[in-house]
């Protein structure tokens, strides 16, 4: 089965992954986007769940192909690997159960951006927004994974002052999103200059995926 989910907002492609891997026992589905953000989601929905996936990036979109239900045998692009059948569905397919999950430490902080100053004196906010993002290079506290949405995606896209301090903390680790349906309100879906488009799945999940959850704006 063969989902074309190109031209999606999020969460969009991941709900229609869902619903068609619900009307089934077993079998194979083939979603197509065009953003690797929906492509790392529709994995993570898939490892959660503990189904098989692989991604392949077919010209300008990737292809991320779910495996539910049956013992099968396919090769992993990545890992040149292959998941061979056994008792444990889990271990057949190489991803990890929701049991297994739990019980592995959490990731560390989850920091959410909704605006692009701090505080509610906006011009104030916008002076002290640059000196906030060095304070988190300079201490190496930095977060896991941080996700920009509403006007935070100002910070990820237009803002010249910003995005080169959070190249530099993409290239120690941090993983950056900011959320596709912002970018496309404000009409910044090209502009994106740092991290990848994300969805909304990524603070829902940081629920229980980070040790915590920190929120500006």
């Amino acid at each position: 089965m063969i989902i074309d989910a190109r031209g999606m907002d999020c969460p969009k492609p991941v709900t229609m992954a869902e619903e068609a891997l619900s009307k089934i026992n077993e079998g194979i589905v083939d979603v197509l986007v065009d953003n690797e953000g929906s492509a790392k989601n529709l994995t993570k929905f898939a490892k959660t769940n503990a189904f098989f996936s692989e991604t392949i990036q077919e010209g300008a979109h990737w292809r991320v192909k779910i495996v539910k239900g049956y013992p099968c045998e396919i090769e992993s692009l990545e890992s040149g690997v292959r998941s061979q059948e056994s008792g444990d569905r889990s271990k057949e397919f190489g991803v990890r159960s929701l049991e297994s999950e739990s019980e592995e430490e959490k990731k560390g902080i989850l920091l959410v951006i909704g605006t692009d100053t701090l505080g509610k004196d906006e011009e104030l906010g916008r002076i002290l927004v640059k000196p906030f993002f060095e304070t988190i290079k300079v201490t190496k506290e930095i977060p896991h994974t941080i996700f920009f949405l509403n006007a935070g995606v100002k910070l990820t896209t237009i803002n010249e002052d910003i995005i080169p301090i959070l190249k530099e903390l993409a290239t120690m680790g941090v993983e950056i999103f900011s959320c596709g349906t912002c970018l496309k309100h404000y009409n910044l879906e090209s502009e994106l200059k740092v991290g990848y488009r994300g969805t909304t799945n990524h603070i829902v999940e940081g629920m229980k995926d980070f040790q915590k959850t920190v929120w500006i704006g």
